[in-house]
Order: structure tokens, then C-alpha cells, then sequence
């Protein structure tokens, strides 16, 4: 089958895998996209366990005030470059957690980690952290978050 260029677009797109590995899988998997897709993810995700020993010291301090206007949230999300956290993929990414410690009150970092995504019920936050780490080829942690209600009077 002939792999067109639209599909290695919207692979790359979904992805972030390059133009030479997103052609390989459409290849490898004869034109089949989904297949192809979880391939270059899971490919993606070993990639990422072997990056979990580099050093995260950039990064950016996420604020969000929730609806409500009486919970307050930071998040402290780090990666390896400045060049990453000026990506507005990994800024997405600390505001979708604030958001998720404002909505559900984690406890403590496992606990955030391994709770569904509010959006996504299938994804877990460590997922949503793992794939952006994949898409970006850097680690990425969850380094503290803070979640503060105003009193009632």
C-alpha cells in the first residue's frame, strides 16, 4: 500500500514522531494508521522510562484560581530544557493538572498521579505527564502542588 502524506502529517500531528519513524510504522503496519499510532506510542513510552534518570530543572509554576473563586492551586511541573517549558504543550499540561488538583483534592503526589484525568477517564495523570514526555523527548515530573480554599467567614 502507498503511505500518503497526509497520514504521516497527522501521525507526526498526534504523535510527535518524525516524518522517517512515522513512515516506518505506516509501512511496517501496511497502511494501518491505529496500529501504526499505538506502535510509535508505546515506542514512545520506553523511550520516556529511559530518560526518567535525567536531571528536570527548568520547568514553570503553574497558578489556577478554580470557578469557584475560593480554590487556589500551584503546580510545579519540571522538565529538562527552557526550551520545553516554553512550549505551550507542557504549559497546557500544568494547567490541566492545577485544574485536576483544584476539581478533586488529591492528597498527596500519588495519589494526583494515579487519579483519572477529569477530561479523559481512560488516562491518568502519570499517563498525561508520560505521553507529553514522549511527544517532547524529555522528562518530565511532577516536582509539588498546593491547593488552598479560601475560609468560609
Amino acid at each position: 500500500m502507498k503511505i500518503k502524506i497526509e497520514m504521516i502529517k497527522k501521525l507526526r500531528e498526534e504523535i510527535g514522531a518524525g516524518v522517517v519513524e512515522a513512515k516506518k510504522a505506516l509501512e511496517e503496519f501496511s497502511g494501518d494508521y491505529q496500529k501504526a499510532k499505538e506502535f510509535l506510542q508505546k515506542k514512545g513510552l520506553v523511550k520516556v522510562s529511559e530518560r526518567k534518570e535525567r536531571e528536570t530543572l527548568e520547568g514553570i509554576i503553574e497558578a489556577y484560581i478554580h470557578s469557584d473563586k475560593k480554590t487556589g492551586v500551584l503546580v510545579e511541573i519540571l522538565c529538562e530544557t527552557d526550551f520545553v517549558s516554553r512550549n505551550s504543550q507542557f504549559q497546557a499540561l500544568a494547567h490541566e493538572i492545577a485544574m485536576q488538583v483544584a476539581a478533586m483534592n488529591p492528597k498527596n503526589q500519588d495519589e494526583l498521579l494515579n487519579q483519572a484525568w477529569i477530561k479523559d477517564e481512560k488516562v491518568t495523570i502519570d499517563g498525561l505527564i508520560k505521553n507529553l514526555a514522549a511527544k517532547v523527548g524529555e522528562n518530565i515530573t511532577l516536582k509539588r502542588f498546593i491547593r488552598f480554599k479560601l475560609a468560609e467567614d
